[in-house]
């Protein structure tokens, strides 16, 4: 780590480096005494890990990058799965529904995996959690709540629990309703025999020997369980705070949703006796019509949906832009997403100065090690000539990529065929469905024709730029558009079939220049291009 790199981060103002001063304000050089900095992510097993998922570890991850460069004291992150909760409903999108509701009630590592894989749900649902992180190359420490339940890591916390139940009360019940208050306890007895997390009515707790007296919710009778050992689970909003008391968490951040509970958590962290985490709260994604994103009902894009039509690179830098503004997650931005990661990519290779390279979002993507990779066309670009094409053909489409970039081919260009797939795929799913071709009208066609001629008088092997000035000054000269922006309007809609599209002296070089006067000749011809 330079000196130079390490002082552009202490004074940089991309959020990352913001949030990540907290930590550095907090300890000032000073290692805390578990020997590192612990940031922290939290699961519910209750399901499958999701793009929320993603994006709150990638987060964490880049703060925690921005941390490591501002300081030399180690850190770790910590990927909590909460497997030790009550299975409280039966998913929509497992199979074995009817047995899965046999087991309701039950800590999810108890409940029967309906995959028929694992040994239980939550044992399949966090090996699926540690695959998807896995995939990403996210480095963290993998914590079951059962594991540290059970084995006795959080009994310390939990008698402090019992010790400050009064005050963690004090603090919870305002924030419930009066049927709910008159029966809540931060303690879920656990029913070691059948492992049925109970809501129960705590009536007494005996801090003495680390026990409550619970009333049983079938039988009515007292009983008496130690909260230690895996007997007891915590309310979620006081498990959470535990958590961060036991671990002794440094940075969580949450949902905007969340804001409240993590509220609550400060205050129980505090009643116990500890220090709350940093963090901040991150918006809220919206799906096309800008309804909130819910898993429910199942709008807006997955990891899935995303990772078919572009590279994770691309989904990361989604991520990484104004975390805090609430974004539209819907298939339309993945286009300009993947060509504002290129262009972010490219400018990192050569940036001297740090202060720059640091506010560049692919710098964080990448933990500042760039990948050395010429990817000299756009994702646009490759859409448009794959809708030229009408193609799914990667061979006819490398056929004019070979001859714009020359000696560049699927081997040894590994990156840009990977994005002529995806290209591919995005246009035949989203792009073709919606093509409409319009004729031109006389005006429009005396331009094109004119446009015709001039690239008939360009030299061979004329550049991007060199075409784009021709077709700037073809528009110039007809009264019949309002602006340049018309006139390439009129080129997309009457040449591509779609009202946005590249740029022409780009894509012109690229598909060619004889063959664009062919497009144009058809076009004026009444042909139907999207035939």
């Amino acid at each position: 780590m330079t000196d130079d790199l390490r002082n552009a981060a202490l004074n940089s103002n991309i959020w990352a480096f913001a949030e990540a001063r907290k930590l550095v304000e907090r300890y000032k050089q000073k290692k805390p005494e578990k020997g590192y900095v612990l940031f922290e992510t939290g699961y519910g097993p209750s399901g499958l890990p999701h793009i929320g998922t993603f994006g709150e570890v990638a987060r964490t991850t880049w703060v925690r990058r921005a941390f490591e460069t501002m300081s030399d004291i180690p850190t770790k992150l910590f990927c909590f799965s909460d497997d030790m909760d009550g299975l409280r409903k039966v998913p929509d999108n497992v199979p074995n529904r009817d047995m899965v509701a046999q087991h309701l009630g039950r800590a999810l590592t108890s409940v029967p995996d309906p995959f028929g894989k694992y040994e239980s749900f939550a044992h399949h649902n966090n090996a699926r959690l540690r695959e998807f992180l896995d995939a990403f190359g996210f480095e963290y420490e993998f914590k079951s709540s059962t594991d540290c339940y059970r084995s006795g890591m959080f009994d310390a916390a939990l008698l402090r629990v019992l010790d400050r139940y009064d005050a963690i009360q004090k603090i919870m019940l305002p924030t419930l309703g009066e049927e709910r208050r008159a029966t809540y306890s931060p303690f879920m007895p656990v029913e070691q025999d059948t492992m049925k997390v109970l809501m129960a009515k705590v009536v007494e707790t005996r801090a003495a020997s680390g026990t409550i007296v619970y009333e049983h919710p079938e039988t009515g009778k007292l009983v008496e369980t130690p909260v230690t050992g895996g007997h007891c689970k915590l309310q979620w909003k006081p498990d959470w705070a535990m958590r961060w008391y036991a671990l002794g968490v440094d940075y969580e951040m949450a949902g905007k949703d969340l804001i409240p509970s993590v509220e609550l958590g400060n205050k129980i962290v505090k009643a116990m006796g500890g220090t709350p985490p940093d963090g901040f709260n991150y918006e809220l994604f919206l799906d096309e019509t800008g309804q909130k994103i819910s898993k429910s009902k199942g709008n807006g894009l997955s990891v899935e949906d995303w990772l078919k039509y572009a590279p994770e690179d691309s989904l990361s830098l989604f991520m990484f832009q104004k975390p805090k503004a609430a974004k539209r997650l819907y298939f339309d931005v993945i286009p300009k997403t993947v060509d504002e990661y290129l262009t972010f990519a490219e400018k990192a290779k050569t940036e001297t100065d740090p202060d720059k390279l640091l506010q560049n979002p692919a710098w964080h993507i990448h933990e500042g090690k760039m990948p050395e990779r010429q990817v000299p066309l756009s994702f646009g670009i490759l859409l448009n000539l794959v809708s030229v094409c009408n193609t799914s053909d990667k061979d006819l489409l490398w056929a004019f990529i070979s001859r714009y970039a020359d000696g560049a081919t699927p081997e040894n260009a590994p990156y840009l065929d990977k994005l002529v797939g995806y290209a591919i795929t995005y246009y035949a799913d989203f792009v073709k469905p919606h093509k409409k071709y319009r004729r031109p009208e006389v005006a429009e066609a005396a331009a094109l024709m004119q446009l015709r001629d001039t690239l008939a008088t360009l030299p061979k092997g004329a550049d991007g730029s060199e075409v784009q000035n021709a077709v700037f000054e073809v528009g110039k000269q007809h009264d019949c558009f309002a602006d340049l922006k018309a006139w390439f309007r009129a080129l997309y809609e009457i040449l591509l079939g779609q009202e946005q599209g590249p740029r022409m002296g780009s894509f012109i070089a690229l598909y060619g220049i004889d063959e664009s006067i062919t497009l144009i000749d058809r076009a004026l011809a009444g042909e139907d291009l999207g035939a």
